[in-house]
C-alpha cells in the first residue's frame, strides 16, 4: 500500500500509514510513520534506523521494513527516517556523529506528537550503532538492536543502555563479525536479551519472518500498556 503524503512536519501523527518530512539540523528529513492496529495499539512509539547509507542502507530496507511490522504488530506506533544525504533527506553522511542529530529531531517530533507515550529505539546494522549510541541521552524505554557493527563502529565506547535491550544477530554474518559482537555482548556492564540464530546471514535471507518471530517473542515482557485499555 502506498502511504498517503502529508505536508512537511504534521501537526498529528497520522492516523495512517503516511509518508512526510520533518525539519533535521542538516534540513529536511524523509520520513514514514505507521499504525497498530487499534484494538492492539499500546502507549509507544518506536523510531527505527537504517542500515549504512554508504552501501545503499535505505528505510526501504527489507530488514527494516520487517522490524518495523513487527513491533507495529505488537502495538507500537512507528516511525522510520532516511538519515542525512539518503533518499530525500538533505545533508550527506557523517560517520554516526550527525546521523545522531537526525535521530534525536525524530524522537523530539514523535515526542511532541505522543507525549505520554514510551519511546522505543530499534535499528538495523549501522542503524543499530547510532540507536545505541543516543538510547541514554534520548531515555529510550526500550532498544531493540539487529546485527550491530561490533568490530566496525566503536561499540566498546558507548555508554551501555539500561533499559531494556534485544539483540538479534546472526551466526552467519559476512558483513558483521559475529564473534565480535557475541564479545562485545559479554563486555557489557548489564546483560542484554540476546537471539543467536543459526545459518542466518547479514540481511536475514529467507530468515525475515523468523527475525520478526524472535523479536515479537521477546519483547512481549516490556510493552507499555493498551492505549485504550
Amino acid at each position: 500500500m502506498t502511504p498517503t503524503i502529508l505536508p512537511d512536519d504534521p501537526a498529528t501523527f497520522p492516523g495512517e500509514e503516511a509518508s512526510f518530512a520533518l525539519a533535521g539540523p542538516a534540513g529536511k528529513l524523509e520520513a514514514i510513520a505507521n499504525v497498530a492496529s487499534p484494538a492492539e495499539a499500546r502507549a509507544g512509539v518506536a523510531v527505527i534506523c537504517h542500515p549504512n547509507p554508504v552501501q545503499g542502507g535505505t528505510m526501504h530496507n527489507k530488514v527494516v521494513t520487517m522490524l518495523e511490522r513487527s513491533l507495529r504488530e505488537c502495538g507500537l506506533d512507528t516511525v522510520r527516517f532516511n538519515f542525512r544525504g539518503t533518499g530525500a533527506s538533505a545533508g550527506s553522511y557523517d560517520e554516526g556523529n550527525g546521523e545522531g542529530e537526525d535521530l534525536a529531531a525524530v524522537v523530539a517530533w514523535a515526542r511532541r506528537m505522543r507525549p505520554g507515550d514510551a519511546l522505543w529505539l530499534a535499528g538495523f546494522s549501522f542503524g543499530s550503532y547510532v540507536t545505541i549510541r543516543n538510547a541514554v541521552r534520548l531515555k529510550a524505554a526500550a532498544l531493540v538492536s539487529i546485527a550491530p557493527p561490533a568490530g566496525r563502529f566503536a561499540l566498546a565506547e558507548v555508554q551501555a543502555p539500561q533499559c531494556p535491550w534485544l539483540i538479534v544477530q546472526g551466526e552467519a554474518d559476512e558483513v558483521v563479525e559475529p564473534q565480535a559482537v557475541f564479545d562485545w555482548i559479554d563486555s557489557l556492564p548489564v546483560e542484554p536479551e540476546v537471539v543467536r540464530m543459526p545459518e542466518t546471514s547479514h540481511f536475514f535471507h529467507r530468515r525475515l519472518m523468523d527475525l520478526r518471530g524472535a523479536v515479537k517473542h521477546a519483547v512481549q515482557p516490556w510493552l507499555p500498556p493498551l492505549r485504550n485499555g
